[in-house]
């Protein structure tokens, strides 16, 4: 019972976290403009993997696609591919999840459902990975230009997209490690208890022999002394 509960709250965080890197993949604040350095503060300029945008003091946004992928950033292209297969990878986890789960009906025996819980495990941390490291390098890219004192161009700050990627990138890590555990606990106890039946089965068989052929039961030896006697009269008689 205890191992469910472990499966359940480990599915709980592990959804949660991938809602939240699927909720970071389409959202618009990346980067937004810091008035830092700058004297124009009526406009704000923000991005994400897809687009940039500017938004006026009147709260009007001009939107412009990125036009061509082979010209974006090397950094841009590696954030997609990265966010991109962390969505994949949580996405399939979650299927996996609900077939090797305890409480699912589906799955085949116990051993199958534990080594399938074990994958949706490595599925989910990987996809926590994924998206942590695509977080971090546009994170890096920011802080970079904007600690820089020779980048002369828009300073731009942490958008709210990185935080919630983080966020959800815990997420999926720790739950996919609680899975992991709830299935090597699964293993030790059922080791155990197959190990514990074996060694009560042999004994029962061997005191089972033991009764069934008497002559294998060991018997006194015969008093050579007395017998040495008893002949020794006979003889002078």
């Amino acid at each position: 019972m205890g191992n469910m509960a472990t499966e359940i709250i480990a599915f709980l965080l592990t959804i949660s976290g991938w809602i939240l890197i699927s909720s970071t993949l389409p959202t618009d604040y990346w980067k937004v403009s810091s008035v830092d350095g700058t004297v124009i503060t009526t406009a704000t300029f923000w991005s994400n993997l897809w687009k940039t945008c500017v938004t006026d003091s009147t709260g009007v946004s001009n939107c412009k696609d990125f036009p061509s992928m082979l010209a974006l950033d090397a950094y841009i292209q590696v954030c997609r591919g990265l966010m991109i297969s962390a969505v994949c990878l949580g996405f399939f986890g979650a299927i996996l999840a609900l077939v090797g789960m305890k409480c699912t009906k589906i799955g085949g025996s116990e051993t199958t459902k534990a080594r399938i819980t074990c994958l949706c495990g490595l599925h989910f941390i990987l996809s926590g990975i994924c998206s942590m490291t695509a977080c971090s390098l546009y994170a890096h890219r920011i802080t970079s230009e904007f600690f820089d004192p020779l980048f002369v161009k828009q300073k731009f700050e942490l958008g709210a997209a990185l935080f919630i990627g983080w966020a959800g990138s815990v997420l999926s890590i720790l739950g996919g490690f609680i899975f992991c555990f709830s299935m090597t606990e699964g293993f030790s106890i059922r080791e155990y208890s197959y190990n514990g039946a074996t060694s009560f089965i042999s004994t029962r068989t061997k005191i089972t022999k033991m009764g069934k052929n008497p002559e294998t039961t060991q018997k006194d030896p015969p008093d050579q002394s007395f017998t040495g006697r008893k002949f020794g009269r006979n003889a002078y008689v």
